[in-house]
């Protein structure tokens, strides 16, 4: 299994994630169809499906012209969303579903409503190849030291979300939505000062213009004050037995609020 950015837009990421032994390979997040087509035939590589994580247009956009396949590569190429929403769905998901890419790759659907109430995030890992740690493609709900505006839900669903994605094992890695983590390492260094775990984001921030694909769901619960809400720098300056429902809504507000 290969995993590809496909940086978009001006900070979108599309992927393409690659079956190599059967050559094989999924478009996540389409929107820029020719970007994605083309980086598909530098590696040599046959689309066969679109996987949606929410229907913003500008990350299902792509779908509306299915991505130059429908005519061309496979005539019944699936498009998998989380609602009618998403633009040229053929496959709605939900929460638990399961389908493969090619012959060996399993992909198992989070629901994560929050961002957008179809917010779908794709758990995939490969069948043969064990050693691969498996990934996670989050959208804009989990973001590299962040998370995802409340567009459609409330600190509630956004913490059960996150939460959700902290259950997929340690070493899954995050292949999210935007290239966004240079703002949201500026606000965790200025909610979480004394975190030692974020030196060593602003490393990989510095090293890297396009960190995606460079963490892991346990970085996530290290450095990323969203998946943190019990830690001791939340807490003391909250009435004891805040629920963690406002402390997400409160934190989320205070991000929205921040320009460091």
């Amino acid at each position: 299994m290969r995993v590809v950015p496909v940086p978009v837009r001006e900070d979108n990421y599309a992927y393409l994630l690659i079956d190599e032994p059967s050559n094989q390979a999924a478009a996540v997040d389409v929107f820029d169809t020719d970007k994605v087509t083309a980086q598909a035939k530098e590696l040599g590589v046959n689309l066969i499906a679109a996987l949606t994580t929410h229907h913003h247009f500008d990350h299902s956009g792509g779908n509306k012209v299915r991505f130059a396949m429908k005519a061309k590569v496979l005539p019944d190429a699936p498009i998998y969303g989380g609602s009618a929403k998403v633009l040229g769905l053929t496959h709605p998901v939900k929460d638990k579903d399961e389908f493969t890419i090619g012959d060996n790759i399993k992909v198992k659907c989070f629901a994560t409503p929050c961002h957008t109430q179809d917010s779908i995030c794709y758990y995939v890992t490969d069948e043969v190849n064990k050693n691969h740690p498996g990934g996670v493609f989050t959208g804009d709900t989990l973001f590299i030291a962040g998370c995802g505006r409340f567009f459609e839900g409330v600190g509630s669903e956004m913490h059960a979300a996150l939460s959700y994605l902290g259950t997929l094992p340690d070493e899954t890695i995050v292949y999210n939505g935007h290239e966004y983590t240079s703002a949201s390492l500026r606000f965790g260094q200025h909610i979480d000062p004394g975190n030692p775990d974020l030196k060593r984001l602003t490393e990989i921030v510095e090293k890297n213009e396009q960190t995606t694909g460079l963490t892991t769901i346990a970085d996530e619960k290290k450095w990323n004050v969203f998946m943190r809400l019990d830690s001791d720098v939340l807490r003391p300056a909250l009435a004891a037995g805040t629920p963690d429902s406002k402390i997400m809504d409160e934190l989320r507000g205070l991000k929205n609020a921040y320009r460091g």
